[in-house]
């Protein structure tokens, strides 16, 4: 691997170790686009004059430049999703078992619930507090990065046939992670929020607080040849579109580049922050003229992770479409429209993947299983713009930790850069 994959896969690594939770992940994104010069707007403010400028909704985000374009310059948006499969916690979360303190958990998504156990686990999200006057209130991120909870497996001896007919998870009583010792502790979970959120317990009002791995991302293989992270699904296509976007902007271009990072795709993208909501269709008509610009010529990327053929399980996959790791990205294609991939989106990448002199990867899914899907189709049905479906090849999707090449990382970024300038 080359010193500058390298240094883009360790790169990813520290934004991924950034990002615990959505809203972690768009005040990281924003971290980085600010030091470049965009500016901050907000959901009502009115169209600004031409320069680099975000929006930022919950765990969502829309950033773009119009610095130097003219008004009739193309679109090219790559987006992305900031949400991955986790353990929420429940309103009410407090309970004890046998001695123990635990936290009441909604599974979001759908995660490989096994992987979640024997695991530290450390706590995320925000906490939306009293802020003085009775009637305002503030959001306040908050994080805990030490080994706060975990799941414990039952022991083998107490299931001698796991190792032969499976592990079953009741998502319910399986999944409460161990957060203490005690027979009661109503109120307890509150106080941590609070503490973290520097706060008095009577002050908190609501939260969306989630629990992740603290194990830190990083390279791994005999030769650095992988990463090995949690969120890389859809955390490295954010970082990429980030990275893109910062590179772009300083690029002299006739093209609008547009980054849209959206929330709640793994549970159907149907929000005011999802690639379904209302969100980029404002911004684009509102901040960006999208009436007075060409639409054959504008173009969505709808950038997420893409399956790998599975070493041990290569009969899952399509005989005719083996999908490697550090072979580049992945061009996603279903007939049933469940990528929104078609044949002119599908040219101008390729044709863009020349120009950067980058390798490209088809991924078809077997027509005897089922296809999942991305947040494509929704965009392309909501701007009415030509979308492509793409990511990057990675294995465990959905795995409280995954796994992908070390260098497609890289690969993806130089290609987003292609294509957000030409």
């Amino acid at each position: 691997m080359s010193t500058t994959a390298n240094d883009r896969a360790l790169d990813l690594c520290r934004y991924v170790d950034a990002s615990p939770s959505p809203y972690h992940a768009v005040q990281e994104s924003i971290r980085r686009l600010t030091a470049v010069g965009f500016t901050e707007l907000h959901l009502d403010d009115p169209p600004t004059s031409p320069g680099r400028r975000f929006l930022r909704s919950g765990g969502a985000l829309v950033a773009w430049s119009t610095e130097d374009r003219p008004i009739d310059a193309p679109v090219r948006i790559v987006a992305a999703h900031t949400d991955s499969p986790n353990l929420r916690v429940k309103p009410r979360p407090d309970h004890a078992d046998h001695g123990f303190q635990r936290v009441a958990v909604e599974v979001y998504g759908s995660p490989l619930l096994n992987s979640w156990l024997d695991r530290d686990l450390g706590l995320s999200g925000r906490v939306m507090v009293r802020d003085g006057d009775p009637s305002t209130v503030r959001e306040v991120l908050i994080r805990e990065d030490r080994p706060v909870a975990r799941i414990p497996q039952l022991a083998i001896h107490l299931d001698r046939g796991v190792n032969e007919n499976g592990l079953v998870l009741d998502p319910q009583s399986d999944l409460a992670p161990v957060v203490g010792l005690g027979d009661k502790n109503l109120g307890s979970f509150e106080r941590i929020l609070a503490d973290l959120a520097g706060v008095d317990t009577t002050d908190v009002l609501a939260w969306d607080a989630m629990f992740h791995e603290v194990v830190s991302a990083t390279l791994a293989g005999l030769n650095g040849e992988f990463v090995s992270a949690p969120r890389l699904d859809d955390l490295l296509s954010c970082h990429a579109g980030t990275e893109a976007l910062v590179a772009a902007s300083d690029a002299a271009s006739a093209v609008v580049p547009v980054l849209a990072l959206f929330d709640h795709e793994e549970v159907g993208s149907q929000s005011p922050t999802g690639a379904a909501g209302p969100l980029l269709p404002r911004v684009l008509s509102r901040h960006l003229g999208q009436t007075e610009r060409p639409i054959d010529s504008s173009l969505v990327l709808s950038v997420d992770g893409a399956h790998c053929t599975h070493p041990s399980r290569s009969h899952r996959h399509d005989p005719e479409h083996s999908v490697r790791l550090n072979a580049g990205p992945v061009l996603k294609i279903n007939a049933q429209a469940r990528y929104a991939s078609d044949a002119p989106g599908l040219a101008t990448v390729r044709l863009a993947a020349e120009r950067a002199g980058i390798s490209l990867q088809s991924f078809v899914s077997r027509n005897d299983m089922a296809c999942g899907s991305t947040i494509g189709p929704a965009l392309s049905t909501r701007t009415g713009l030509r979308t492509v479906d793409l990511g990057v090849a990675q294995l465990a999707m959905h795995s409280a930790r995954e796994f992908c090449g070390s260098s497609d990382p890289g690969d993806l970024r130089t290609l987003l850069i292609e294509l957000l300038t030409y």
